[in-house]
């Protein structure tokens, strides 16, 4: 494998880890836990797995040697930087148990157990791995486990290989379906345990006890960089403007880091959107005054951070896809059967008023792929909607409204961007490196304590990383009761961006001089050698959250 200079060098990097995690490990339990609503609900779906005890592990000198274990894991859903870390971190943590364990990668995602598609992890093949982004060891799919028929169908091949723990590595949806396999193979006392891993660059896994997911880190510095560089370059030409949407359909905590990087003119926060009600039009409105203001004092230049999902948290937009929704779903023959110069007037003739007029007001572009691309459920595929490009070309209508009422005199320019998948592999940050290693060797110490249902947790990670605190999560507590496909189901919480909450708090009282001057932030590449203040540092959000900046 030919390799960069930089691949070469980050693979002696040995990631730090929590002084607990350096010897041998004690187990020491909390309190019994509890979902964060929905108890009785939640509580009769899961009965064996259900109520367990928060675990923190703590070093001792007292050495036991452990018995071989053999070990499932499983990449699920997205790619996050870091991911091959937790993998190493689980080979290091089994083979310190005992030298004959050994490590299975169950290959596509969880299609790879059903299918009982898998390789086993060698010393020589993780080290080839070490301290890279991506997840080509074993690569990811995002088949879900919620059907008995795939658990025993799994459970086939485990009993195959001896394997008696399975790794599920994933965001919310994933680790969901990691804690009603673990539920399940309680339930018929099959002998595996499951535990989970917190992974998605959108950061939207995360509680009190998930601190933040991996990935997110190393993804918002990579997004981080390159806004800067646009910044930079707007800076100097001084004649575009910039609209940029950020990977993070969920949840805006993508864009709300990279604003608190890089100081844009301009960062658009969902959550607030939906909180204030307001329209597609009033965001038009705010992007646009903000032009007006920069290009009254000569400065036609400017950047705008937007979120991946915007347009699913604006209430009017969310009504209008809803009744979109619905009508074509009865009559999909009937405005198949219109002449595609004529659809849209159909659509327009057939919608209520408001819904209607909302519809009018889109772009062409827009309006058709709110009416052609659909999913196999029959719903719009707002993520594919260019967001960006939409909200760059209503800004230039208004301001081309304004010009011609005499209240713009200004000039305008837009140039757009999205940028998603350019981060979810990269090289890991030393933070991501380090908090991905300690979450896998974490995850061995939760198989060799013999405990089920649980999600790895590192914590403390504002601090050096050899005073994080590890330990392991009941996968249950973080769960609640929420309508999926017309059923009630059990699913862990998303984490939204909270209003009140420090991060944001601390956005608010600095937009208005970041939106009427330039304050630009170049934060430059991510640095993997020097001192800790340049290499190790967390997230803004971290750091903000943890009231540490």
């Amino acid at each position: 494998m030919t390799k960069s200079p930089l691949q070469a060098a980050r693979g002696q990097y040995s990631p730090k880890l929590p002084l607990a995690l350096q010897g041998a490990v004690k187990v020491v339990l909390g309190e019994k836990t509890q979902s964060v609503s929905d108890q009785e609900a939640v509580q009769e779906l899961f009965p064996h797995t259900y109520g367990l005890p928060k675990l923190t592990f703590e070093a001792t000198t007292e050495e036991v040697q452990g018995k071989p274990v053999n070990v499932g894991v499983i990449l699920s859903g997205g790619q996050a930087p870091g991911g091959h870390n937790v993998i190493a971190g689980i080979f290091d943590g089994i083979k310190a148990i005992h030298a004959e364990s050994r490590l299975y990668g169950f290959l596509m995602g969880p299609d790879g157990l059903v299918q009982h598609n898998y390789k086993e992890l060698t010393a020589d093949i993780i080290d080839q791995y070490r301290n890279t982004g991506g997840f080509d060891i074993i690569g990811s799919g995002r088949t879900k486990l919620e059907e008995v028929e795939q658990y025993n169908k799994g459970l086939e091949v485990l009993k195959q290989l001896n394997i008696s723990a399975l790794v599920i590595i994933g965001g919310d949806d994933s680790n969901t379906n990691a804690a009603v396999l673990a539920e399940y193979y309680k339930s018929i006392n099959a002998p595996v345990q499951v535990i989970g891993c917190p992974k998605t660059i959108d950061g939207d896994l995360k509680n009190e006890q998930i601190e933040t997911s991996f990935g997110f880190d190393t993804a918002t510095k990579v997004y981080g960089e390159v806004i800067g560089n646009i910044q930079r370059d707007c800076n100097s030409a001084r004649k575009y403007w910039h609209f940029i949407k950020l990977m993070g359909r969920s949840a805006s905590h993508i864009a709300l880091e990279c604003a608190l990087q890089v100081q844009p003119n301009i960062a658009i926060i969902s959550e607030e959107v939906e909180a204030k009600g307001m329209s597609l039009d009033d965001v038009v409105t705010y992007i646009a005054s903000i032009v007006a203001k920069r290009s009254a004092k000569g400065e036609h230049f400017g950047t705008v951070l937007i979120p991946e999902g915007l347009i699913e948290f604006i209430p009017a937009m969310k009504k209008l896809i809803a009744e979109l929704n619905d009508f074509l779903a009865h009559h999909e023959e009937d405005f198949r059967a219109v002449a595609a110069d004529e659809q849209r007037n159909y659509i327009i003739s057939h919608l209520s008023k408001d819904n209607s007029e909302l519809y009018a007001s889109l772009p062409a572009t827009v309006a058709r792929q709110l009416t052609l691309d659909r999913d196999p459920h029959g719903n719009v595929q707002v993520s594919l909607i260019e967001t960006e490009k939409l909200l760059a070309e209503m800004v230039g209508t208004k301001l081309a409204q304004w010009k011609s009422e005499g209240k713009f005199a200004g000039k305008f320019s837009a140039l757009t961007h999205f940028f998603g998948y350019e981060g979810r592999c990269a090289m890991p940050s030393n933070f991501d490196a380090d908090y991905c290693y300690a979450l896998g060797r974490t995850a061995s110490c939760l198989i060799n304590s013999g405990v089920t249902g649980y999600m790895s947790s590192v914590q403390n990670l504002t601090a050096p990383a050899s005073e994080w605190i590890a330990g392991g999560i009941p996968t249950t507590m973080m769960m609640n009761m929420e309508r999926r496909h017309g059923m009630m189901k059990p699913v862990i919480q998303k984490a939204l961006v909270r209003l009140e909450g420090n991060p944001f708090r601390y956005f608010v009282g600095q937009r208005d001089e970041w939106a009427e001057n330039t304050c630009y932030v170049y934060p430059g590449p991510i640095q993997y050698f020097g001192t800790p203040e340049l290499c190790d540092q967390p997230t803004l959000t971290l750091k903000l959250e943890q009231s540490k900046w």
